[in-house]
């Protein structure tokens, strides 16, 4: 099984740490973030793995090699010249996902108890286009369901901005989720990017198609999980872990 690890961002609210590191190789316990999601992905079976790289990029490459390749295949997929944002990262290791098989991608800062093997042979007996696991958490932005967990539309609860392919789309009609960085998706998806630019978010991407396409809220049973993006939330990973 194929999965792709997004390693690429500048991890901003992690200064000073991310300063003279990547954001992928901050240790919780004194375990990189990187060795927790790669490890966490070979245990559920994904044995090919690539990543994408910008910020220190050469430090993670480095590492990994450091590990023996952690005894699978790992590719990089190198964007230190110029970022391409969510969308356009997968858009640009088209490439390494070319068996036909539904992929997973995973955030490198994410850490949860989400059984990642469930999440995908949930994905392989529907017939979605994506499967993105949510949970009801707070935040200031939301991905928008309907009653049959469709993504509907986007909402930020702060600016009161809203999107949705839908033209009488009202907020308040759907259940506002909050995104994990985990999700599962089929490689027809690459058809629908063609027109897409160089650089673009794959959640806006998502918002561009989901009045014509299935992409599903999946919200793990009893879901445990940290953003360790910002510096408040390793002192919460490191009690988590």
């Amino acid at each position: 099984m194929k999965a792709m690890i997004f390693a690429a961002g500048l991890g901003t609210r992690l200064r000073p740490l991310t300063d003279t590191v990547p954001k992928a190789l901050i240790s919780v316990k004194n375990k990189p973030l990187l060795e927790y999601v790669i490890e966490k992905l070979k245990s559920a079976g994904f044995d090919e793995i690539i990543i994408n790289i910008h910020h220190f990029g050469q430090q993670i490459i480095d590492f990994v090699r450091s590990k023996n390749y952690f005894g699978i295949r790992i590719e990089f997929s190198d964007e230190q010249e110029k970022l391409l944002d969510t969308g356009g990262a997968i858009k640009k290791a088209a490439w390494f996902f070319d068996d036909g098989k539904p992929f997973l991608i995973h955030n490198v800062d994410i850490l949860s108890n989400v059984n990642l093997s469930e999440l995908y042979e949930f994905h392989k007996k529907h017939a979605y286009l994506a499967t993105l696991v949510v949970n009801p958490r707070k935040t200031s932005r939301y991905l928008l369901f309907d009653e049959n967990s469709l993504l509907k539309g986007w909402v930020n609860t702060e600016t009161g901005e809203r999107r949705s392919p839908i033209s009488d789309f009202n907020p308040t009609q759907y259940t506002a989720l909050a995104f994990s960085g985990i999700h599962v998706l089929d490689p027809v998806v690459f058809k629908f990017m063609n027109n897409c630019p160089e650089k673009f978010s794959i959640i806006d991407f998502y918002l561009s198609i989901c009045n014509r396409e299935k992409l599903y809220g999946y919200i793990p049973p009893n879901l445990k999980l940290i953003d360790v993006g910002k510096l408040d939330s390793l002192s919460q990973a490191e009690k988590m872990f």
